[in-house]
């Protein structure tokens, strides 16, 4: 195995374990404006990593190569993605965690109430999320293109701030014991460091194509959730617009970093 896949391992988990204990040990819990923020620009980030990266580099594996399935079996590949999360939305075991635990006292006026033992299933949902992060990477660095894999790893870092953020948050109103929450935000930042040194050693042995629809599923999971994690927002009246400019802010910076990248030769473009 390469050193890449492992350096990106180690980066998302001290990303998300950074993120999540930090609002466990200190008073960061209460700027619920910030972790909005970065929600919304990294969302832009994720949209972006999609439709400039993951989607057109999953089709071209998945369809210029002598195994290519049919054109419906790579659409499907990327609405089995986005039916997946939507699946797991409304069977409670979703990943959206930021409105109910940063607005939930000022819009019913009363303290939180605690899930009790959904407050597993969050975290199943929260983990099963990130493991998908860890298969986008995984996949696109079994494609052996280093621009692929820069480009989606450097998405999911960045969205693995805010989620492992509302994380820590959430797992302060539901566990009685410090520790509890500490054993939360640890089983969440291992889930895609280990599908990501899963998925790679998989599919660096399958056929490309096969490569290809794995990146499609995974542009399917980004979409949906980039889209749940900034709608909330972006319908209401009073944060609508504002959350609007952090979604094309962020959408913006991926765009200038892939053209920055690919001008200068440190993402250059290869197969």
């Amino acid at each position: 195995m390469t050193t890449q896949p492992i350096v990106y391992a180690g980066l998302t988990f001290a990303i998300a374990m950074i993120a999540g204990l930090y609002p466990i040990y200190s008073s960061a819990s209460n700027r619920p404006d910030r972790l909005k923020t970065l929600t919304g620009v990294a969302a832009g980030i994720i949209i972006a990593s999609s439709m400039l990266i993951v989607l057109p580099e999953g089709f071209e594996l998945a369809t210029h190569s002598a195994s290519a399935p049919e054109a419906w079996v790579v659409g499907a590949a990327l609405l089995a993605g986005f039916l997946f999360m939507l699946i797991l939305e409304g069977s409670g075991i979703g990943h959206a965690i930021h409105e109910e635990h940063h607005d939930h006292h000022d819009d019913h006026g009363h303290d939180h109430v605690h899930h009790g033992t959904n407050g597993w299933i969050v975290m199943l949902g929260l983990s099963l999320h990130a493991m998908t992060d860890g298969l986008a990477i995984g996949a696109a660095a079994a494609s052996e293109s280093v621009y692929v894999t820069v480009s989606v790893a450097l998405a999911v870092l960045i969205h693995r701030g805010p989620a492992g953020f509302s994380l820590g948050v959430f797992s302060m109103h539901e566990r009685e014991h410090r520790r509890e929450s500490v054993r939360d935000v640890l089983i969440f930042s291992l889930a895609t460091p280990v599908m990501l040194l899963l998925s790679y050693n998989i599919l660096s042995d399958v056929q490309t194509s096969t490569i290809g629809l794995a990146m499609l599923f995974s542009a399917g999971t980004f979409l949906y959730v980039a889209t749940v994690d900034t709608l909330p927002d972006i319908h209401n009246p009073i944060s609508g617009r504002k959350a609007m400019m952090h979604v094309v802010l962020g959408a913006f910076i991926m765009l200038l970093i892939i053209v920055l990248g690919d001008f200068t030769g440190v993402l250059s473009h290869e197969h």
